[in-house]
C-alpha cells in the first residue's frame, strides 16, 4: 500500500485526487487545504509521496518541497505551467498541469512507484491491467484485483477483491485473450476464474475465497479440470 499525502487549498481539486487514488488502487492518500497541517502530517508519517500545489492563499509550494524530509517522492499539481522548471530543479518525479486528467494520473504514480522502488533498493514488477469499456469510459481493472469472471449475454461481469464489480459489453473470448494464461482459467462457457483465488475443487465446482456461491465447472471443460488438478498437485 503507497501512503501518499497531498496537500492543495482547492478542496475540488483534492476531491479529484482523491478519486483518482482510489480507482488507481493501492493507495492510502490523506488530503489537505492547509499547509500547516499537511507539513505537520508528512513530518509525522512519513509518506512515500507527496502531491503539492504550488500557489496557495498563504504559502508556495516550492517553499514547502525544500522542507520535506529527504528522500521524499515528490509531485507538484498546478494550473501554473511556469513552474515546471522549478518543480524539477527541486528533483520532483512528476509534474501535473491542472486540471488533471486521469491517464496523466495514472502515469506519474507509476513513474513515483519505480523511483520509491530503486530508493528502497527493490526491483519493479509491472503493474498489470486491463481497459474495459464501461458505458461511455474506460475503466482500468488491476488484473490482481479480479477474483472470476461471468458472462452475461453481450456483457461480462468482473468481480474484484474488496471492489466494485465491473460489467462491461465485450465477449467471452475477448477478455479470455487479455488475461495471463499462468493466472486464469475458463472452466465454464459463461466463468472464467482466477487462480490464485480458489480455494478447493471438485471435478464439478471451484470455490473462491471469500465467495460463497460456487463456480461450475462445464462438462465440455473437463481439459480444465484436469490442468487445475496437474496445477494445484504440482504446487503441493
Amino acid at each position: 500500500m503507497i501512503r501518499c499525502i497531498v496537500i492543495d487549498d482547492e478542496p475540488i481539486a483534492l476531491a479529484i485526487i482523491k478519486e483518482f487514488c482510489r480507482r488507481y488502487g493501492d493507495i492510502d492518500v490523506e488530503c489537505f487545504t492547509s499547509p500547516v497541517e499537511g507539513m505537520h502530517r508528512i513530518e509525522q508519517t512519513r509518506p512515500d509521496i507527496v502531491m503539492l500545489d504550488i500557489e496557495m492563499n498563504s504559502h508556495n509550494g516550492l517553499t514547502l518541497a525544500r522542507a520535506l524530509p529527504k528522500d521524499t517522492c515528490l509531485i507538484f499539481t498546478t494550473a501554473y505551467p511556469q513552474y515546471a522548471l522549478d518543480g524539477f530543479n527541486l528533483d520532483a518525479v512528476d509534474f501535473l498541469h491542472k486540471p488533471i486528467f486521469y491517464p496523466r494520473f495514472e502515469r506519474a504514480i507509476r513513474k513515483a512507484e519505480v523511483w520509491i522502488a530503486a530508493r528502497n533498493g527493490a526491483p519493479v514488477a509491472p503493474r498489470q491491467v486491463i481497459t474495459l469499456k464501461v458505458e461511455h469510459k474506460n475503466v482500468v481493472v488491476d488484473i490482481q484485483d479480479i477474483a472470476y469472471i461471468e458472462a452475461m449475454d453481450n456483457y461480462v461481469k468482473v468481480y474484484r477483491i474488496g471492489k466494485p464489480t465491473v460489467v462491461s459489453q465485450i465477449t467471452m473470448k475477448e477478455v479470455e485473450s487479455m488475461l495471463p494464461d499462468d493466472g486464469f482459467i475458463r472452466v465454464h462457457r459463461s466463468y472464467i476464474v482466477s487462480l490464485r483465488q480458489i480455494e478447493k475443487f471438485s471435478n464439478r465446482k471451484i470455490f473462491l475465497r471469500n465467495y460463497q456461491q460456487p463456480i461450475p465447472v462445464g462438462r465440455t471443460y473437463i481439459d480444465s479440470f484436469n490442468s487445475l488438478y496437474d496445477i494445484f498437485r504440482s504446487n503441493r
